[in-house]
Formats: C-alpha cells, structure tokens, sequence
C-alpha cells in the first residue's frame, strides 16, 4: 500500500510540475517603455484578459522624455516603447545610428493652441510670444497648426520633418517664436501669451485638448507624421511577441477603456503599418 500511494504521489507531483512547466513555456515576458497617459493605457493592457490569452505577461516602465525612452529600447531595456508619432521616430533616426521601426499604429491626437490671455485665435494680439516645442518633429507641426488655424503663412517648400520659425513667409501680427521643452507646455502657460502643446504632455498637466485649446487639428485631417506608433529595435521588427502588441492596444476592451478614460483625444488609428511606414 505505502508503495502503491508513493507512486501516485510521485504520478501527481510530475503531472503538476509539467503543467507548470508548460504554463511557463507558453507566457513570454516584454518589457514596454512608455510615458504618461500612455503608460497607463499599457498598465491597463498589461492585466487585460486579451495579454494573458496571447501568452504576455508585459511590464511597463514609465520614463521620463523621448529620447530617454528611444534610448533605453536601443540598449535593450526595454522591448518596445509606446508614445513617438512617425515624425518623432523620423526625427530620432535620423540623428542615431541605431534604428528604431513602428510595428504598429496605434493612435492619432490632436495638438491644441493654448492660451490663458486669450480665447480665440482671432483674439490673439499683435507682438504676442508663442512657444513651440523644441523637437523638430512637434516644431514642424505646430507651425502647420498655427498655419492651418490663419497667424501665419510657411514657404511653399516647407518641409513637414525639419521646418522651423524660419520658414514663415507671412507672419501679419508679428508673433514672437520661442522654443520650449515639451514637457514644460503646462507649467509654462501662464508665463506666455500662446504655448502649442501635444495632447499627451497637456493630458499631465489636467487639459484636454477638445475642450481647453482655443484652437487645434483636426484627428480625422491628422498628417501621416502625426500617427503614434509601437516602436522596436530594427533586428526585432519580425519578432512575433511584438507584433502580438500591436493586436492587444486595438482589442475591443482596450478600446472602451481609452475611450471612456482620454474622453476622445486618442483617436484609434487601423492602417496596417506597412501603408504608413513604406517598408
């Protein structure tokens, strides 16, 4: 008998350890690099029901700045990041000899004109300083926004990845440029007449761009350099786990959960990457 119940013992203790076992071998874990209200999305994708059925068991790191985050998934901290638009990624390759690619869209938000002095842009006086963020990516798009909503007018031959101050052609109420970092939109508000913020850093600061701006894009016009995209390390592009990814942020519940949390201002992006990127 005892050696008949050691054997059942030893049957049961194998049969859980391989159950384990295969649990272990199915679940893969990633590390996703992000920041801000994008980190809390991941957060939420990281305990949703969809990142366990695909076999994910994903971290998030929320790091401070851009370049920090670019940084850290060339190294190999982290495995993706989650909060560049396609003009930010451009912008970075451009300057690093390590290459970051998109393995999916995700969304498109609108940058707002902000302003406490002012309640319109038709309001806006003459002489008045305007803050633009200091990365060529967002500088390019907040001078197509202040073009798109009439202060001023760019040269025909603007280039929407490096433009600058300098390429106005027409400036009719002589507006004053100053070049700011991008985290410091909010914070800096009531201290100019004007700041351009992008909607993740106005989103820590407690605004929302379709109800505080005076101005901003519209999601549904937004440029193709606009789109916020899942970012990998070149030689990790065709690696499955990380194109599973891309699938969790546009799940059904994902979605709702966006939705009902940025009340609107991420607005979900379906292109296959591949007609955004070119590659």
């Amino acid at each position: 008998m005892k050696k008949i119940l050691g054997s059942l013992l030893l049957a049961s203790s194998i049969l859980i350890l391989g159950a384990c076992g295969s649990g272990n071998e199915k679940s893969e874990t990633l590390v996703v690099g992000s920041v801000g209200s994008d980190a809390e999305i991941w957060n939420f994708i990281a305990k949703s029901d969809a990142a366990k059925e695909a076999g994910l068991t994903i971290e998030v790191k929320d790091i401070t700045g851009g370049p920090v985050t670019n940084k850290a998934t060339v190294d190999g901290d982290v495995d993706a990041n989650a909060f560049q638009s396609i003009g930010y990624l451009e912008s970075f390759n451009e300057e690093s000899p390590d290459k970051l690619v998109p393995v999916a869209a995700t969304y498109v938000e609108p940058m707002g004109i902000y302003s406490e002095k002012f309640k319109s842009v038709e309001e806006i006086a003459e002489g008045s300083t305007v803050a633009l963020a200091d990365n060529p990516s967002n500088t390019t798009r907040g001078l197509r926004l202040l073009e798109t909503a009439g202060l001023i007018k760019l040269k025909e031959d603007f280039d929407d990845g490096v433009g600058t101050p300098e390429d106005i052609v027409e400036n009719p109420k002589k507006l004053k440029f100053t070049l700011i970092d991008d985290l410091t939109g909010p914070r800096i508000l009531p201290d100019v007449d004007v700041v351009l913020i992008s909607n993740t850093i106005a989103l820590e600061g407690g605004l929302n761009v379709l109800q505080d701006s005076i101005f901003h894009e519209e999601a549904d016009t937004a440029a193709r350099t606009s789109i916020n995209v899942l970012a990998v390390r070149e030689d990790r592009k065709d690696e499955e786990s990380l194109k599973k990814l891309g699938e969790l942020y546009h799940d059904p519940e994902v979605q709702a959960y966006i939705e009902e949390t940025f009340e609107g201002t991420k607005v979900e992006v379906t292109t296959p990457i591949k007609e955004i990127w070119g590659e």
